[in-house]
């Protein structure tokens, strides 16, 4: 794994898979070595898209706090963009997971957001973490999407980009 230094910044037309295939393919175009013959780069970028907004990872724990307060009692989609690269092609594709927040005690959130932990997590939440725990009550779609990277979809499409398109 290397870290790639890249502006997460993106056009404000975009919307939701737009935003991160966006992104995900700007992270590639930053890697610096070449890519050999053998070599496969994958890059990744989730974002929290709710009633048409993006919520990204929060500056403060005030923001973490507002945004956890926005996505109680609703849903939200969690949207992944993962490109793929090779020597000699690439390709990318989204997954998108809906999301549903039960409602929420101040207090809970406090706890949360003063742990540090919401900081660098799009949308100011893991759902591996305590408040994924006790406040996302059910999803539609990939858990390890929520998480981070579509494991299931990752695989289906890594065994297919080697292929020759017919």
């Amino acid at each position: 794994m290397v870290d790639i230094e890249c502006n997460e910044d993106f056009p404000s037309n975009l919307k939701a898979e737009e935003i991160v295939s966006f992104l995900a393919k700007s992270k590639s175009e930053h890697y610096q070595k070449e890519l050999l013959e053998n070599d496969l780069l994958i890059t990744a970028d989730t974002i929290v898209w709710h009633k048409g907004e993006v919520l990204n990872k929060p500056a403060d724990s005030s923001e973490a706090f507002q945004m956890i307060s926005k996505l109680q009692n609703s849903f939200h989609e969690v949207i992944t963009g993962v490109h793929l690269k090779s020597a000699t092609k690439e390709s990318t594709f989204t997954e998108t997971t809906r999301v549903h927040f039960r409602a929420l005690k101040d207090w809970q959130i406090e706890a949360y957001v003063n742990t540090d932990a919401p900081l660098d997590k799009a949308g100011a939440y893991g759902i591996q973490d305590w408040i994924g725990k006790i406040g996302v009550d059910r999803i539609e779609g990939c858990y390890n999407n929520v998480v981070g990277l579509p494991t299931a979809q990752l695989y289906f499409e890594l065994s297919n980009f080697g292929k020759e398109q017919a």
